[in-house]
C-alpha cells in the first residue's frame, strides 16, 4: 500500500511538472508561436514565473529536502547539484522579471531561464517515477513469494497433534502433512511417503517422490500421501526465506557503475560549485563594469550548464527499471552488478523445466496394444485416475475429457506408492503405472517395453495400462515446450550467445 501511494504521489508530481514545464517552454519561445509574439516580453516573464514557481518549490521540494540532509553530513550528491542549478536558474530569472534594470545595467540582454528549471525538474521526476514503479514491481514479486508460505502447521508435541502458526514451528518439531497441504518449513521425512510438487522452487512439473530420509522444502505442496517430518530449518533459514532475502538485497544493491557515479557526484558537485565561485571572483575582480552583475550572471551560467549529471540520474533509474521489469516477468536478478556484467555473457544455460516448457504435464502419446484401441486405453486410464490427486493422473483425466471420452467412476481405488494404482473400472481390474507394477502382477509387456524405453529417452514419463491381466497399452506424459521457446532460443543465438540446456 505504501509503495503504491509513493508511485501515485510521484506520478502526480511528474504530470503537473511536465504540463507546467511544457507551457513554460512554449512561453519561453513566444516568438515562434502565432498569437504569443505580440505579448510584451516583460508580461510573459510574469506568467512564466507563476507557472514555474509550483514546479520549483512544490514538485521539486524533495530535491531541497535531500540536499539539506546531505549537506548536514558535509557531503554533496546529485540532490545538491539539482537544487543549486535549478535554484540559480529560477532566482536569476526572478531578478530579470522583477528587477530587469539590474540585468540591463550590465549591458546584457534581459533573458529568463524558467524553462531550464522546470524541464530539468520534470525530467528528473520522470526518472524517480520509473524508479518507484520498478521498486513496486520487485516488491510485488516479493509479496508473491511470501504468499507461497503455509500459514499454519500441524505439529505433534508430547504425542498430541495441534495446529499452530507456521512461524511458531521450532527446530526438531515433528510435523504432520496431509494430501493437498503446503509444507510449512524445511525438514526431513521421518515417517510415511508421498509425492511432493516442488514446482514453485524448481519449476519441475513432475512431483518428486518422498520417503523416509528425504528432504522436504517449505511452501511446496504435498500431493498424494500423508507423512511426518522433522523440522530442520525454520523462520529466516528456510529456502523460501532465503530467496526472498536475495530479492530484497537485489532491490537495494548498487552496480559498480552506480557506485562510481556516486563517487563522481561526491567530487563533481563541490567541483562545479567551486568553479562557479571562482568564475564569480575572476569576473568580479578583473571583469568589465558592472562587475557585480556580470560576475553573478556568469556564476549562474556555470551552475545551469552543469545541472544535471546524466550518469548520476540515468544509472540508478536504468538499474531499477531493469530489475523491476525482470521481476515483473518472473526473472529474479540477484543485483545491479549481475545486470551490469550481463553484456559480457557468452553462454546461456537454460533449465528445461518451467523455463523452456510450460511447467505442466500433458499427455503426448497413447500407445494401444493387444487389440485395444487408443481411445479405449485413454478411457480406461482416465477412469482409473478420476479420484487420484497425482499430477500425472490429472493430466490423463484432462486429456480424456478434452477428447470427449465418457469416464466411469472407479471402485476399489488403491494407490501403490512410487509405482501407480489399482482400480476396478466397468467390472475390469485396471493396473496403471510403472513397468515394475505391471510385471510384479505377472502381466507380460513384451515389445511394448522397447517402445517405453524410446519414449523415456525422449524425456517422457511412461505409464503402462493393463486390463484384467492383459497389457492394453501405455500413456506417455511430458512437460511440453512453450509456444515461444523456439523463438526465444533463436533470438539468444542471434545475439552471438551459445545456448545450452
Amino acid at each position: 500500500m505504501e509503495r503504491r501511494q509513493e508511485v501515485r504521489t510521484r506520478k502526480r508530481k511528474f504530470i503537473i511538472a511536465a504540463v507546467l514545464g511544457g507551457l513554460v517552454m512554449i512561453g519561453s519561445n513566444q516568438e515562434w508561436i502565432p498569437g504569443l509574439a505580440s505579448i510584451p516580453s516583460q508580461t510573459m516573464f510574469y506568467v512564466l514565473f507563476l507557472l514555474t514557481a509550483p514546479v520549483q518549490f512544490w514538485a521539486g521540494w524533495q530535491f531541497y529536502r535531500g540536499a539539506f540532509a546531505t549537506l548536514k553530513h558535509r557531503t554533496a550528491d546529485m540532490n545538491v547539484l539539482i537544487a543549486t542549478g535549478t535554484s540559480a536558474a529560477f532566482l536569476y530569472s526572478s531578478v530579470a522579471t522583477f528587477l530587469p534594470s539590474v540585468i540591463a545595467a550590465s549591458g546584457a540582454e534581459v533573458h529568463v531561464y524558467y524553462e531550464t528549471a522546470a524541464i530539468i525538474i520534470a525530467l528528473i521526476l520522470l526518472g524517480r517515477l520509473l524508479e518507484a514503479r520498478a521498486k513496486g514491481q520487485t516488491s510485488e514479486a516479493i509479496r508473491k513469494l511470501m504468499g507461497l508460505r503455509a500459514t499454519t502447521a500441524r505439529v505433534i508435541r508430547n504425542g498430541k497433534e495441534s495446529d499452530i502458526p507456521a512461524d511458531e514451528v521450532i527446530l526438531g518439531d515433528l510435523v504432520l502433512v496431509r494430501p493437498g497441504e503446503r509444507i510449512p518449513v524445511d525438514g526431513v521425512v521421518r515417517e510415511g511417503r508421498s509425492a511432493v510438487d516442488e514446482s514453485m522452487l524448481t519449476g519441475e512439473s513432475m512431483p518428486v517422490e518422498k520417503e523416509e530420509g528425504d528432504e522436504v522444502i517449505g511452501a511446496t505442496i504435498n500431493r498424494t500421501g500423508s507423512f511426518k517430518f522433522v523440522a530442520t530449518k525454520v523462520g529466516r533459514d528456510t529456502a523460501l526465506a532465503q530467496i526472498v532475502r536475495l530479492v530484497e538485497e537485489a532491490q537495494g544493491s548498487k552496480a559498480p557503475i552506480q557506485r562510481l557515479a556516486d563517487r563522481v557526484a561526491g567530487v563533481f558537485v563541490p567541483t562545479v560549485i567551486g568553479i562557479a565561485l571562482l568564475t564569480f571572483v575572476v569576473w568580479y575582480l578583473f571583469g568589465p563594469r558592472p562587475t557585480l552583475t556580470l560576475a553573478l550572471l556568469n556564476f549562474v551560467s556555470v551552475l545551469i550548464i552543469a545541472c544535471p549529471c546524466a550518469l548520476g540520474l540515468a544509472t540508478p533509474t536504468a538499474i531499477m527499471v531493469g530489475t523491476g521489469k525482470g521481476a515483473e516477468n518472473g526473472v529474479l536478478i540477484r543485483g545491479g552488478e549481475s545486470l551490469e556484467t550481463a553484456h559480457r555473457l557468452s553462454t546461456i544455460v537454460l533449465d528445461k523445466t518451467g523455463t523452456l516448457t510450460r511447467g505442466e504435464p500433458v499427455v503426448t502419446d497413447v500407445v494401444p496394444w493387444n487389440g485395444f484401441n487408443a481411445e479405449e486405453v485413454l478411457r480406461l486410464a482416465g477412469s482409473a485416475e478420476r479420484v487420484s490427486e497425482h499430477p500425472l493422473g490429472e493430466a490423463v483425466v484432462r486429456r480424456a475429457q478434452k477428447s470427449g471420452l465418457r469416464l466411469s467412476e472407479p471402485r476399489g481405488f488403491v494407490a501403490v506408492p512410487g509405482k501407480g494404482l489399482r482400480a476396478e473400472v466397468e467390472g475390469k481390474q485396471i493396473l496403471l503405472g510403472s513397468a515394475n507394477l505391471i510385471e510384479d502382477d505377472g502381466v507380460a509387456v513384451g515389445e511394448l517395453k522397447d517402445t517405453a524405453v524410446r519414449l523415456s529417452n525422449e524425456g517422457k514419463t511412461v505409464m503402462f495400462v493393463a486390463s484384467d491381466g492383459v497389457a492394453a497399452g501405455m500413456v506417455a506424459i511430458a512437460d511440453t515446450l512453450k509456444p515461444d521457446s523456439g523463438q526465444a532460443v533463436h533470438d539468444l543465438r542471434s545475439l552471438g550467445l551459445d545456448v545450452v540446456m
